[in-house]
């Protein structure tokens, strides 16, 4: 088998010729030549065969010579900002004199009132008390009983004080132990002097509130 397939010929096998494939060459030469020429004349495009045709232009025609020329805005000439231009003053108009000279006060006319003087009245200058008494002697004696029971009181009295400087009244101001308070009554109106308050230099009547105090270690 091997033998004869070595053997047997080859169906449409002939010898190359070198003219073939010459003229197969130029064939195919020339037939690309063709096509790039076919594609260089494409890409040219269609001529423009338009006509250009010169339209002669009418001139414009002359100015009416009866037509308004035209108007140009005039420049006002601007004054000077500092000038002071005076305005006229209206005549002054007269006023019809007073027919009658009174106040009216609550629907009522009053004549004749009586002028008061501008000058201030003087505010009168005024001194306070003051008390004379030595320190030592201010305390009054502690009752007996209050002591016993070991007792203690914060009074706020009330002094009336005469134009001479003495204590003429001793009242509470407030709450107040009764006998802590005549304890205090007496003494303060026994013991106890001031210097008078004054007005304009004048000794006057006055009156103070002090805070008197019942302690055992003082």
């Amino acid at each position: 088998m091997l033998a004869y397939a070595a053997n047997r010929p080859v169906v449409g096998k002939a010898p190359s010729s070198p003219t073939a494939m010459l003229l197969i060459i130029s064939a195919h030469v020339a037939l690309i030549a063709l096509i790039m020429s076919a594609k260089m004349e494409f890409d040219r495009g269609p001529r423009d065969h338009t006509t250009v045709v010169n339209v002669p232009i009418k001139p414009p025609p002359p100015p009416n010579p009866t037509a308004d020329p035209p108007q140009h805005p005039r420049t006002l000439p601007i004054s000077d900002p500092t000038q002071v231009v005076p305005l006229p003053h209206p005549d002054p108009v007269p006023l019809d004199p007073p027919t009658n000279t009174g106040v009216l006060l609550g629907g009522s006319e009053v004549t004749n009132v009586p002028s008061f003087p501008t000058q201030l009245i003087p505010t009168p200058v005024r001194h306070e008390a003051r008390l004379l008494t030595p320190p030592d002697e201010l305390k009054p004696p502690y009752p007996q009983s209050k002591l016993l029971n070991e007792e203690e009181a914060t009074l706020q009295l009330r002094l009336s004080i005469s134009d001479s400087g003495r204590v003429t009244a001793v009242d509470p101001v407030g709450a107040a132990d009764r006998v802590f308070l005549e304890a205090a009554r007496r003494y303060l109106i026994a013991h106890w002097r001031y210097r008078p308050a004054t007005e304009d230099g004048h000794a006057i009547s006055s009156s103070v509130v002090i805070s008197l105090s019942f302690r055992l270690d003082g």
